[in-house]
């Protein structure tokens, strides 16, 4: 009787603190993209955070779908937010999840779609009343996506990097690929190169197809044009850059890359921090994915008090 008394009071008090949530769509010349809004409790307009997710097929909760990998990061970062007075929008990218309809073939999609959606986000919550200003916030690849997005667009008012890298893609490619015999690493270095100038390469081994298959080309030659150290550098509006020093799949290296690059950034590494933003004291990678798959593990609390406090000063 006094656990369901404890829940009970718990369920009233989270109701106290968020108006809601609600459904929201951004419509898009491929189909619509949908998010929800989650909204505090607030008389007045408050800030709001676009949250962007990671890469493949990661949904706006930052769970991986198909891979029965569920965390809730994302999800626990917007109830969190909410709980502080700051509203918040995470989505679904083209392509994914509720988002599918809005995704192109593969050979049409490229890195500027990502983008161009994230700014088109900060344009529709620009024009609500309902917020003070628009700042966004992306988690490992939705990191570039976000720092270009902000850049593009003038709406948005400050910018945070979760998880991200600091290095461009392909050169996390090559890290990527060192345990690789000598001969594999060769030929990939040797597409990458061909991507990087614009060129798509008609022959593949069979063994790179995974990564270098025709249909993706463009898709990686619109992503290798980007390298985070030069966009971060292009910002002009505070950023705040944060990362775990217990994540194995972004190193602590990645974000000394950014904030080298735009030294008026703040830096903050937090510690036992995983990719997933949960507690994980060790770099050991089976204790590591255990964290993927407990979505009842909430995120570090100062990750959460670092961009409270950037969003409100």
């Amino acid at each position: 009787m006094k656990r369901l008394f404890s829940l009970l009071m718990a369920l009233l008090f989270t109701a106290s603190i968020f108006a809601g949530e609600e459904e929201i769509t951004l419509n898009t010349q491929t189909g619509d993209i949908h998010g929800k809004l989650m909204l505090p409790e607030s008389n007045t307009p408050c800030p709001v955070v676009i949250i962007i997710a990671g890469s493949g097929p990661t949904d706006m909760d930052g769970n991986s779908i198909g891979t029965g990998l569920t965390n809730n990061s994302l999800l626990y970062l917007a109830r969190e937010l909410a709980a502080n007075g700051i509203a918040s929008v995470r989505y679904d990218k083209r392509g994914i999840g509720k988002s599918s309809a809005a995704g192109t073939k593969e050979e049409e999609l490229r890195f500027d779609h990502y983008i161009d959606d994230a700014a088109a986000w900060a344009d529709k919550l620009a024009g609500d009343a309902r917020f003070s200003k628009v700042v966004i916030a992306g988690h490992s690849e939705g990191s570039l996506i976000g720092m270009v997005a902000a850049k593009r667009n003038k709406a948005v008012k400050g910018y945070v990097s979760i998880s991200g890298c600091g290095s461009p893609a392909y050169e996390i490619l090559e890290k990527q690929l060192q345990s690789q015999p000598a001969q594999i690493q060769k030929e990939s270095a040797e597409i990458c190169k061909e991507l990087r100038e614009g060129r798509t390469v008609a022959q593949v081994p069979f063994y790179l197809a995974a990564l270098y298959r025709q249909s993706v080309q463009p898709y990686l030659i619109s992503w290798f044009a980007y390298n985070p150290a030069v966009e971060i550098a292009k910002l002009n509006i505070p950023v705040l850059i944060l990362q775990g020093d217990k994540d194995i799949q972004v190193g602590v290296e990645e974000a000394e890359k950014l904030h080298a690059a735009h030294p008026s950034s703040s830096l903050y590494i937090i510690k036992e921090m995983n990719h997933v933003l949960k507690h994980c004291d060790t770099m050991q990678q089976m204790a590591q994915l255990a964290t993927y798959s407990k979505p009842e593990l909430p995120i570090k609390p100062e990750l959460v008090s670092h961009i409270v406090e950037f969003v409100n000063e």
